[in-house]
């Protein structure tokens, strides 16, 4: 069966509790706080650094973070509560943040908001003030979320959901978004009834911005007629020049784009730039189909190389994103390669649903609530 996007599901946005997370080396203005949110039924989660601020602003969603400017290494100047700021933004975070200060840091409070905070409360607080600023900024928020939930719950059904049986090979994809959209795109091109496409993309940048480029990527192969398709060279600079012209001179996209033969098992293929799929052969060995072409959308005047390749019974052919190999990097510690052979070589004579979902479960496993690209996976396996 084909794997798409699904994960538990989850309340509305707007139906449950607001969740924000409050940081400040003290420990009683931290208890202070949580006994405030608790009254008016919101969920508080207190960290005393900017360390465990950053790890659980990345491990976990929140609708509102609400951080203390100076920690115990500077009392004054507020130059960590600053630096959390880029931290947090370096780290894709898009949930609004409060800073709290000193009466008579004023300057200090403006200079955050400058930075990107979103208001500011200053201590002691007045608690009046502190519920209006987080209902306020918090309710943004929520919005925000239920609006990409809708976008989210739209982006799933662009990804393929039935599939074409065909009498030589098994295959199946899966995509997890590191945000609520991504920019992430696989798919499954009916082009004669003996001719299937493999498309996996990775589009530049992160979130909404990257979910329009990637459902524009997608209607660029969609539009295409199937015959077309059979010649993936002139589709591409089809594709290439319509994301040219349609995308800022800084956005493109890496590509992998495969026409297979039902009757002759024979895969034509051109790689435009994207992490080499791993071909591994039933007798042993691993090939790598390495880039036969630039990205997508990056340049004007554009061409590439087709190769071709045989998909033999018992081969498996995985393409993949980098947000397999680079998760976890973060930490300084990625997933690589080497985990992602050993991952494919304990499920390779397993069924190609099967295999993707043990390559996603490798990656999520080693990386949990350490994901900051999304993770993408097709697998085309011969039978």
């Amino acid at each position: 069966m084909v794997m798409t996007v699904m994960d538990f599901p989850r309340a509305p946005a707007e139906t449950r509790p607001l969740r924000v997370l409050v940081c400040d080396d003290q420990v009683d203005v931290l208890e202070a706080m949580r006994l405030l949110l608790k009254g008016q039924g919101y969920q508080a989660v207190t960290v005393d650094s900017p360390r465990a601020l950053l790890h659980e602003a990345r491990s976990d969603a929140f609708d509102l973070i609400l951080g203390d400017l100076n920690y115990t290494r500077d009392t004054t100047s507020g130059e960590e509560g600053l630096e959390l700021l880029a931290s947090l933004d370096a780290q894709g975070n898009t949930a609004p943040v409060v800073v709290m200060t000193a009466w008579g840091s004023v300057d200090l409070a403006v200079e955050a908001m400058r930075r990107g905070a979103c208001d500011f409360i200053q201590k002691p607080w007045d608690n009046d003030r502190v519920i209006a600023i987080i209902r306020k900024q918090g309710g943004f928020e929520r919005r925000r979320k239920s609006e990409l939930e809708i976008a989210a719950n739209v982006q799933q059904k662009l990804f393929p959901h039935d599939r074409r049986h065909l009498q030589t090979v098994d295959y199946a994809g899966h995509c997890l978004a590191a945000r609520e959209v991504g920019g992430d795109y696989y798919d499954f091109l009916e082009i004669s009834d003996e001719a299937l496409g493999f498309v996996l993309g990775d589009v530049s940048g992160k979130g909404v911005p990257a979910a329009l480029l990637m459902a524009n990527l997608q209607a660029c192969f969609r539009s295409q007629p199937p015959g077309a398709l059979l010649q993936p060279a002139r589709v591409l600079e089809t594709v290439n020049r319509h994301f040219y012209d349609s995308t800022a001179a800084e956005r493109f996209a890496t590509l992998f784009f495969g026409v297979y033969n039902d009757r002759t098992r024979r895969l034509r293929y051109v790689n435009c730039a994207q992490v080499a799929p791993l071909l591994v052969r039933a007798a042993g060995g691993i090939e790598r189909l390495e880039p036969t072409a630039t990205m997508l959308g990056a340049f004007a005047q554009w061409s590439c190389t087709e190769e071709e390749t045989a998909l033999l019974p018992g081969d498996a052919l995985v393409i993949y994103s980098d947000g397999v190999t680079e998760a976890g990097a973060d930490d300084g510690d990625e997933f690589g390669e080497e985990r992602l052979v050993r991952a494919l070589m304990e499920h390779r004579g397993q069924p190609a649903a099967a295999l993707v979902q043990g390559v996603i479960a490798a990656v999520t496993n080693f990386s949990v609530g350490h994901r900051s690209d999304d993770v993408t996976v097709v697998a085309v396996r011969g039978v």
